[in-house]
């Protein structure tokens, strides 16, 4: 039973929490896990961090994680690699060989045709992979080249052609990018044409700041899917989620 059950008014929220790993031990997790575990359902191995370990470990953390139900998947970096040279299909190999159960869709770092895109995400959901795909440049300055129409509609055509969940760019930084100004400040007006455009059920916002992570609950509610939040931040989103921090209590 959980300390203190009796005051916890707003129950887990059933929402998509995505976490990031930039490179932890087995052990570190394990034991992270027994706190934090239930806490959120989607856990990135971060970019290309993947690339450096040996695969046993990879095996090892995903059957960790898996244990606790939370999906795991390489960061984009590695399908766009994959995609550049010519090596998608034995990408998609080596994640099932791998054990992960979830993939990353992107072209935030190179440029990828519309309709190899929309294959590659097909091809994802054909092998069985719950299928993320991600709209946004890593370049602010290419980044800012989209209007909020041009976002929305594709984010729509990614929904349209088989994404379970589709991310919007913030990276780890939460700023000068995507819906955020140089100062990590959403830009409310861009957040709600997305939101009101779109589904927002579909939607995940990469929140890696507190007070992004805030406004975008008091916003859209507690429920608003989040990334891009760091390992020690878990804890803290879930009692934001809840009510149970100044930020949000007595919002819900």
């Amino acid at each position: 039973m959980k300390a203190f059950a009796f005051l916890d008014k707003i129950q887990k929220v059933n929402t998509n929490t995505m976490v990031l790993d930039k490179g932890f031990g087995y052990d570190y997790v394990e034991d992270s896990l027994k706190l934090t575990g239930e806490y959120f359902n989607l856990l990135k191995f971060g970019w290309g961090t993947s690339i450096l370990y040996e695969e046993e470990l990879i095996k090892d953390k995903n059957q960790l994680y898996q244990s606790y139900d939370i999906k795991t998947y390489t960061g984009g970096t590695l399908f766009e690699l994959a995609n550049k040279y010519d090596k998608v299909d034995e990408f998609f190999e080596q994640l099932d060989n791998l054990g992960f159960d979830a993939v990353e869709i992107s072209d935030g770092s190179t440029t990828i045709e519309d309709t190899r895109r929309y294959e590659a995400i097909q091809t994802a959901k054909d092998a069985g992979f719950y299928t993320l795909s991600e709209i946004g440049k890593k370049n602010p300055q290419m980044d800012h080249q989209y209007s909020t129409g041009q976002r929305i509609e594709l984010i729509n055509n990614d929904l349209e052609h088989g994404s379970d969940l589709v991310i919007i760019e913030g990276r780890e930084s939460g700023k000068n990018i995507g819906i955020y100004d140089e100062k990590g400040n959403i830009k409310t007006d861009e957040l709600d044409e997305i939101h009101k455009s779109t589904d927002n059920k579909k939607i995940m916002w990469e929140a890696p700041n507190k007070n992004q992570q805030v406004e975008l609950i008091l916003k859209l509610g507690n429920d608003v899917n989040l990334g891009n939040v760091n390992f020690n931040d878990i804890i803290s989103l879930e009692t934001l989620r809840r009510g149970l921090r100044g930020d949000t209590l007595g919002k819900f």
